[in-house]
């Protein structure tokens, strides 16, 4: 679905494909229900929230919507997915600049509920297992997003309070950004002040792959031996690319508490999504 077709009360006026026009604003009214509706978007500044709006817009005139099952996406829907999608790209700069990291698709497919998935896997014997899996979104390399429209909207049986499946997917796209989900993104030119590509990596893991194994032990103390939980969602102990993912959301939703929480991976964070240090 075009979006020009799906906002076309305020969009179609001006509406064009990116390159050409600006794109048109996203309405006053609508941009405070969105916020009104999920809270984390109220604690930019007037700055962040201007340029959060602007990549709102241009996001919006890159992308294309669709609803599974007879779903018609509405303008405040796809506003609401946009806005969580763009917070990730706040401090990257210019619309056309931090959107070059979702270049990779087009579509964004919404389901009206989570989605049944069919699944198989190979055990070290070679043994085909069959099992299915419940989706609340999924990212795909090189392809659209899924997202199930329940799971966006808060109040989601199955998410904590620092959970988001929007931030998670689209986390998604940036660790596979170079090729590879495995919980390492491509990282900005100097890095936690390294000099190369590899120094830069070498940090990042430095700091990443001993709390992906401290965060793992936690999740298998807690759920043997009814230890305290973690604090970030059990589902990051999957691999490296999930639980970059689940600290994403975090981030993004409780950025204080995270910090007295892991520490470090705030640091790391900071310096990944280039967030100035006075904010």
């Amino acid at each position: 679905m075009d979006w020009q077709r799906l906002l076309p009360a305020w969009a179609r006026r001006t509406a064009t494909r990116a390159g050409a026009l600006p794109p048109p604003a996203v309405p006053a009214a609508l941009w405070q229900s969105t916020v009104a509706l999920y809270p984390f978007l109220s604690r930019f500044t007037p700055a962040e929230d201007a340029q959060l709006q602007l990549l709102v817009a241009h996001f919006l005139q890159r992308k294309e919507f669709s609803g599974a099952h007879g779903l018609e996406v509405s303008d405040a829907m796809a506003v609401a997915i946009a806005a969580q999608a763009c917070v990730l790209l706040l401090y990257w700069g210019e619309p056309a600049h931090a959107l070059r990291w979702y270049e990779d698709f087009v579509g964004i497919v919404v389901q009206p509920d989570d989605v049944i998935a069919r699944r198989k896997v190979v055990d070290d014997a070679g043994v085909v297992h069959h099992y299915n899996e419940e989706l609340m979104g999924e990212a795909m390399e090189g392809g659209p997003i899924m997202l199930s429209w329940t799971a966006v909207q808060p109040g989601h049986a199955l998410l904590g309070a620092h959970s988001n499946v929007v931030i998670h997917e689209f986390a998604h796209k940036l660790d596979l950004r170079d090729g590879s989900a495995n919980g390492c993104p491509p990282l900005p030119a100097g890095f936690m002040g390294q000099h190369s590509a590899s120094a830069a990596r070498q940090a990042w893991s430095a700091i990443w792959s001993p709390a992906y194994q401290q965060f793992r032990e936690q999740v298998i103390c807690h759920e043997r031996f009814g230890q305290p939980a973690p604090w970030l969602d059990a589902y990051g102990a999957t691999d490296p690319a999930e639980f970059f993912a689940v600290a994403c959301e975090a981030y993004w939703l409780d950025r204080e508490r995270m910090g007295q929480e892991l520490p470090s991976l705030v640091h790391a964070l900071d310096a990944f999504f280039q967030r100035p240090p006075e904010h």
